[in-house]
């Protein structure tokens, strides 16, 4: 039986990339943060991102983009996912290319239908909230614009883009949806603060719907050659010349995120709309956004999935994940972050998580790939 809240003609894209480095040593490039239950939900982020779209897009309209050396472990993880609905990148181009490739493959499949981006390593609460803010953005994308779904920012954080809000857009279907000003990558705290009071900005998402003759139309008018090797992949992607039109053109692709290369040019043109959010979102970025997702900091550590293997002593608002199996101690500190693999250990404060992206840069540099 059909779930009726299928969205018609709908498909959700969902762009599992990135090796998630403020999250080391637990998110690896072998291991991503979206291939982990970090907060001990059990279920992965991907997973929750495919049980979140399911009741929109169904489970025929689910297509996963991802890394070749991750397909194995994301089908292991959603074996309900169609052979056809993973398409595997030789190289990350960046979310412009994979999300370019899946929209270009779905329209060759079946025709101009609309399409929405949802990145495999974020945290959703409150499901109705979502799929109604979802069915107002497939309403304003069936009327030509590119759409983009706006957290209501809690904190003036410096972690997260933002999105500007114009004028109501005025679309049957979506009554909240608004014209979009302009986009402002993470700005600093004095800027984030008064974005916050003016009421005009919300958390950028990364979340974008359009029907796939328009966000490829764009893409067109502003990367033609992204736009042409992309077509000339999905062309052949269905066709035994796959592998070999992939291993010749997708090298050579430009590598640019979907918001410059198509988000904040289109919105300079009056073309890009958003609807407001009302439901809860966190990135899951680093340790820091990680403590505010779990009930409660010092009572369990069930984190990632492992049980509790920590000893606290007048301690307060740490965050510790154990996963090396032996016990981790802490006697008198607050604030702190300890990661404890089997073979990594960080240790660091929450004011400095968001520099944990650091330490991998300098592994990189000592040549210790085998850790990254």
């Amino acid at each position: 039986m059909t779930d009726s809240r299928v969205i018609e003609d709908f498909y959700a894209i969902i762009p599992a990339g990135g090796a998630g480095t403020r999250l080391w040593p637990v998110s690896r490039q072998g291991a991503p943060k979206f291939l982990h239950d970090l907060t001990g939900a059990g279920r992965s982020l991907l997973q929750s991102t495919v049980d979140r779209l399911t009741p929109q897009a169904g489970a025929d309209g689910i297509v996963l983009v991802t890394g070749a050396k991750h397909v194995a472990a994301c089908r292991e993880q959603l074996p309900d996912l169609a052979e056809e609905s993973v398409l595997a990148e030789p190289l990350p181009r960046d979310s412009m290319a994979a999300i370019g490739l899946a929209a270009a493959v779905l329209e060759q499949r079946h025709g101009d239908v609309v399409v929405g981006s949802f990145a495999a390593d974020q945290m959703v609460s409150g499901q109705a909230a979502f799929e109604q803010a979802v069915r107002e953005a497939v309403a304003a994308a069936r009327a030509g614009y590119v759409v983009t779904i706006g957290i209501a920012a809690s904190r003036p954080s410096v972690a997260f883009g933002y999105v500007r809000s114009g004028e109501p857009l005025g679309v049957d279907g979506a009554p909240t949806a608004l014209h979009v000003r302009g986009f402002t990558e993470k700005p600093d705290a004095a800027t984030a603060r008064e974005y916050l009071t003016s009421g005009e900005y919300r958390w950028n998402a990364g979340i974008f719907v359009a029907r796939t003759s328009v966000l490829l139309g764009h893409l067109r008018e502003q990367r033609p050659a992204l736009h042409d090797g992309l077509r000339e992949i999905a062309a052949a992607w269905d066709t035994p010349e796959r592998e070999a039109v992939l291993a010749r053109v997708w090298p050579g692709l430009e590598k640019i995120a979907i918001d410059h290369a198509v988000a904040e040019p289109v919105a300079a043109r009056g073309g890009v709309a958003v609807v407001p959010g009302t439901f809860g979102w966190d990135d899951v970025g680093d340790f820091n956004s990680l403590a505010a997702l779990l009930p409660s900091l010092d009572a369990g550590d069930k984190v990632a999935g492992v049980a509790s293997d920590v000893v606290r002593i007048e301690t307060a608002g740490n965050v510790v994940v154990p996963q090396s199996g032996r016990v981790v101690a802490l006697l008198g500190v607050d604030d702190l972050v300890v990661v404890d693999t089997p073979d990594a250990l960080l240790v660091t404060s929450r004011s400095r998580a968001q520099q944990v992206k650091s330490l991998v840069d300098a592994l990189r540099e000592r040549g210790l790939d085998e850790l990254l």
